[in-house]
């Protein structure tokens, strides 16, 4: 397993056990993370929640009146070691 899904899985666990339930999604560049965050959770929460989503190469939080509160995590996939890193048809 790549570097960059064991970091994802392991927000994911994080996340966990504080309570939150994460869902973990594969993209082609990227593994997302998102969690719902209930409008209850501690102050003392937040900032573990927060130290956790900082090991992501990128972040944020959705908020909406109609959807509640999303947590949304991204941590890039490896970029390939050797080989073809330039896409197909530049082969040399």
């Amino acid at each position: 397993m790549p570097a960059s899904e064991v970091g994802a899985e392991d927000i994911a666990a994080r996340l966990s056990a504080v309570g939150l339930t994460p869902r973990v999604e594969q993209h082609a560049r990227h593994t997302s993370i998102e969690a719902e965050v209930p409008e209850s959770l501690p102050a003392e929460t937040w900032q573990e929640v927060l130290e956790v989503v900082a090991e992501a190469d990128r972040f944020g939080l959705l908020a909406s009146k109609l959807n509640g509160r999303t947590l949304w995590a991204a941590v890039r996939k490896a970029v390939p070691a050797t080989g073809d890193v330039r896409g197909p048809g530049h082969q040399r």
